[in-house]
Parts: C-alpha cells; sequence; structure tokens
C-alpha cells in the first residue's frame, strides 16, 4: 500500500444540536437527519463519529481504521490518534461560552483525549453576527467573581464577524460562535467542551445543559491574550493561495482556484473542504470530480495533483 495514489473522499457526519438549523443544507446540500443539525464532521477519526472512506480500495473504511492501518498515507505520523477535525458549523442560534483544556489537561482529567486548540474561517454569517473571543479579566479572583456575579456582558469580549475572517482560537481561550454564521472549523482531534455558560437554555424536556464551571475555571487563559498571525498571500498557476495560520498542531489554507493548479504535497497529508464552487482533481493520470461541500485527503504517497476548475476551499496539514 505504499504506493496508494487515490485522494480519500470522505462522508460527512452530521451532529444535532439544540443551536442548529438547516443551512448545511440548503448551503451545501447535505442530507440532513434534524431540522436542528449543528456540524457537519467532514474529516473526523474521533470515536464520537468517525468518517467513512466513499471511493477506491478502502471504501467502506473508517478513517480511524486508515489511521491505524495504512500510516504511510499519513507520512507515518506519530501519535494514537489521527490529529484533526475538520468541521461545518451551522449556528442557528448562540453556541455556549466555553472553553477547552490543553493536551496536558485533557490527557489526565479527560481520559486521554487530546487537548482542543481549534481555528474559525467565516463562510457565512448574517449582518451585525458576532463571535466571543477572550475576555477582559485581569485576574483568576476577578474571573470567578464575574461568573458567580453573572456579569457576562461586562467579562466577555465580542467581535463583529464578515464572511472570509478568520480565528485562531488556541486551548484556554474563552470562547462562542454566535447565531447567524456559518463557520469552518479547523481543530485538533477532540470532543472535549467546558461549558461557561449556556444563556439559561432550556433542552425540549425543560432541563438545562450542565456547565463545567470548576474545570473552566482551572484551563481558561487568564488574562486573555489576543493571538494573530499575518496573512501570507501566494499565487500557484491560477490558484490565489492564501497561509490562515502556522502554529503547532495544524497550518490552514485558503484557497480560490479560476483556471488550474499543480500542487506539491511536499512529503504532507493534505485535507481539503470545498466551500464553492466545482472542478476536478488530477492524481496519478486519474480525474475525480470535485463540487462544494466535498472533504477529502491527498494522501502523503501523492507527491503532487492538479486542480481544475473554480473552486473555493480550505485545507490544512498537520505543522510536524
Amino acid at each position: 500500500m505504499t504506493h496508494y495514489m487515490e485522494p480519500l473522499f470522505l462522508e460527512p457526519v452530521f451532529k444535532d444540536r439544540i443551536w442548529g438549523g438547516e443551512k448545511l443544507r440548503d448551503q451545501f446540500h447535505y442530507p440532513l437527519p434534524t431540522k436542528t443539525t449543528g456540524e457537519c464532521w467532514g474529516m473526523s477519526a474521533h470515536p464520537h463519529g468517525p468518517s467513512y472512506v466513499k471511493n477506491g480500495s478502502l471504501k467502506g473504511k473508517s478513517l480511524i481504521e486508515v489511521w491505524e492501518s495504512h500510516r504511510e498515507l499519513f507520512a507515518n505520523e506519530q501519535g494514537e490518534q489521527f490529529p484533526l477535525l475538520v468541521k461545518i458549523l451551522d449556528a442557528s442560534q448562540d453556541l455556549s461560552v466555553q472553553v477547552h483544556p490543553d493536551d496536558e489537561y485533557a490527557k489526565k482529567y479527560e481520559d486521554g483525549e487530546l487537548g482542543k486548540t481549534e481555528c474559525w474561517f467565516v463562510v457565512d454569517c448574517e449582518p451585525d453576527s458576532e463571535l466571543i473571543v477572550g475576555h477582559y479579566a485581569k485576574t483568576k479572583e476577578e474571573f470567578v467573581s464575574m461568573i458567580e456575579t453573572g456579569q457576562w456582558e461586562q467579562l466577555l469580549k465580542k467581535v463583529k464577524i464578515k464572511p472570509g475572517d478568520f480565528y485562531y482560537v488556541p486551548s484556554g481561550t474563552i470562547h462562542a460562535i454566535g447565531k447567524g454564521s456559518v463557520i469552518l472549523e479547523t481543530q485538533q482531534s477532540s470532543d472535549t467542551t467546558y461549558r461557561v455558560y449556556d444563556y439559561e437554555r432550556t433542552d425540549d424536556k425543560g432541563a438545562k445543559r450542565d456547565l463545567h464551571l470548576y474545570q473552566s475555571i482551572n484551563v481558561t487563559m487568564i488574562p486573555h491574550h489576543d493571538v494573530s498571525q499575518e496573512r501570507m498571500v501566494t499565487q500557484v498557476g491560477d490558484l490565489l493561495q492564501t497561509r490562515l495560520v502556522l502554529e503547532r498542531y495544524f497550518t490552514v489554507f485558503h484557497g480560490l482556484l479560476d483556471g488550474k493548479a499543480k500542487i506539491e504535497t511536499t512529503g504532507k497529508y493534505l485535507l481539503f473542504s470545498i466551500l464553492d464552487g466545482e472542478g476536478e482533481i488530477l492524481v496519478n493520470s486519474v480525474s475525480y470530480e470535485i463540487k462544494k461541500g466535498d472533504h477529502f485527503i491527498i494522501p502523503a504517497t501523492v507527491c503532487s495533483f492538479e486542480m481544475k476548475g473554480n473552486s473555493t476551499f480550505i485545507y490544512s496539514h498537520t505543522s510536524r
């Protein structure tokens, strides 16, 4: 299998959420299981919702199985778990205010789970949509006091957003995605979330969702520091490529293709999500159609491939 030369097209996994809606169907034509579908896990090897390969000789295998059995496709990268998870989120309502642990805390207290550093690309949003990224407390005592007294407006740092915006959200960052936004999220492969505040919401049975204040206070970065990176733009053939972030867990690019481009993998495996348009990729002289909503991996065993058409996409790789 060392010479496996096909892309891995993956079947998305959908998650019902109290804050979800139907934009993933309206915008990406996904067959949604519910009217409150909040998340499309486009590329996942997490046990809470693994993706399955749709094509080729590995068709029907989960990404977990492929990772475990064919590590050469992933540059023989070390680690028990496939490191990344790529989602598209439909926030029809506000998500809870939350925070995620780092690797060390998660490994110790969450049964060996990875930490969760993530980043967001704003695919679409309604006018005046907002995100929460960070807080204004200067000390842990002030942070705890503001939570206990419900001073959410004074505590939480809100930012207005527009399509095309990008935010890097390291573990320990207080954050929330606001209603009316569709976000592509690239993150560590983790499903550990500590809720700090949930707007006193109740589910269809009248029950409030659990909060995790003890854990949140332990893992939150205090004081908050904004982390931003300068975008780096390069032209590869007819591809305008913008590097959005380069950090320890992932490197993420935005691509705008109008024509054709040859892309070198430089020994890495690449995770692609098509946000708009259509076209084809040519791998080892074989053509594969691509369209809006597709998620696929170019294995590290492919040295280079060609993309053709008119499309907008996000792609990423690990930074190891």
